[in-house]
């Protein structure tokens, strides 16, 4: 049975463990603790029986079949120097980064590129942390993996194989295009959405009213600048080259808008809201992908006890699964509000019918 090791055991890392031991409770999962008085999130991982060990001194590592790279970019190609002398010669590495031409660069300096293969699990969150790990993160997300030229078929097979067992969707492609697609498509997107939420920050006066009136859909836009800092500086250091050509041609894109609003130019205004529309709407919602989209209720709701258990009932006795709740407050709404996260369009719109025959108040965002 496989011995499968993590460098790095986050929301990525965390999930592909969980999916991993859900698939095949046999196989043995040891994670490694870079930082012995470092969190204890690897414990925790141990009391929910997704690690099997927890090693200190990485030299135990030389059991292991696979090795998962999930640390931070600069940190996976720091280890594979590490790890040349200690893997066994069947040992396949591969990572999780959202960056492939510096790790390919790096494994075939050391000599590693018939062990590699690069993976890049397109599924995640704002969220950070093994806490927010989940065995179906992965589900339904396409996985790409990049095999160097030396990468054997074998090893591909074996990768593409266990990246199906996990539920997502793999998709093969070279280092290259990997990086320009998902400059894109992610990482100039999380560069935008934190220069828009630094430009409100700053534009912002001591009464916070930008902060206070921000709405669903400042929000929704921006959510994704809650992602790790550490995560994007390492990304944005290691994929530079194809994020400066992207942002490049998203500033003349902002120019031409500029353009058109000086000059009145209400035909190209009207189109590029019209044709952004219909490529929006043709984007398949079956893949997670980097930006997965969220399914919300928003309720009144009586300030009592049992009132949140009372509309949970209700949607569980129609057989509506709640995938997260939770009250807010701010401007936007008088009173506090329970958001309800729903599992899908379907669900979202019989909760929405269902509360409405209730006469509780829904509110459209």
């Amino acid at each position: 049975m496989d011995t499968i090791g993590f460098i790095g055991f986050g929301l990525i890392g965390g999930s592909i463990a969980r999916s991993i031991k859900k698939q095949d409770s046999r196989v043995k999962i040891c994670a490694y603790q870079y930082n012995p008085d470092g969190p204890g999130s690897l414990a925790v991982a141990r009391e929910d029986g997704v690690i099997d060990r927890i090693d200190t001194d990485l030299s135990n590592f030389s059991e292991c079949d696979i090795i998962f790279l999930c640390a931070p970019v600069l940190s996976n190609i720091a280890y594979l120097e590490k790890l040349k002398s200690i893997i066994k010669p069947s040992c396949i590495l591969t990572d999780v980064g959202s960056v492939k031409g510096n790790i390919h660069k790096a494994v075939l300096a050391l000599g590693l590129s018939r062990h590699f293969i690069g993976g890049h699990p397109m599924a995640g969150s704002e969220k950070t942390g093994y806490q927010n790990s989940s065995a179906f993160l992965l589900e339904n997300a396409f996985y790409i993996l990049t095999p160097t030229e030396d990468t054997p078929r074998e090893i591909t097979d074996r990768m593409l194989r266990l990246v199906e067992q996990t539920g997502s969707i793999p998709v093969i492609l070279n280092a290259e295009e990997h990086d320009d697609i998902t400059a894109a498509i992610s990482h100039v997107p999380h560069i935008i959405a934190a220069s828009l939420v630094n430009l409100i920050r700053q534009q912002d006066n001591d009464t916070e009213k930008m902060r206070t009136l921000a709405a669903g859909g400042f929000r929704d836009i921006t959510r994704i600048a809650s992602s790790s800092p550490v995560m994007w500086q390492n990304i944005c250091l290691t994929n530079t080259e194809s994020i400066i050509h992207f942002l490049r041609l998203y500033r003349a894109s902002l120019a031409d808008i500029e353009e058109a609003l000086l000059y009145s130019r209400k035909d190209y205004l009207y189109h590029i809201f019209q044709e952004a529309k219909e490529y929006r709407d043709a984007i398949p919602n079956k893949a997670k992908g980097m930006i997965e989209k969220i399914y919300e209720v928003y309720t009144d709701i009586i300030d009592e006890t049992g009132a949140i258990a009372t509309i949970a009932t209700i949607l569980a006795s129609n057989s509506i699964s709640i995938k997260n709740i939770g009250i807010i407050h701010n401007r936007e709404f008088e009173d506090g509000v329970l958001r309800i996260e729903l599992y899908d369009q379907i669900s979202a719109d019989k909760a929405t019918k269902l509360l409405t025959q209730y006469r509780y108040t829904i509110y459209q965002r």
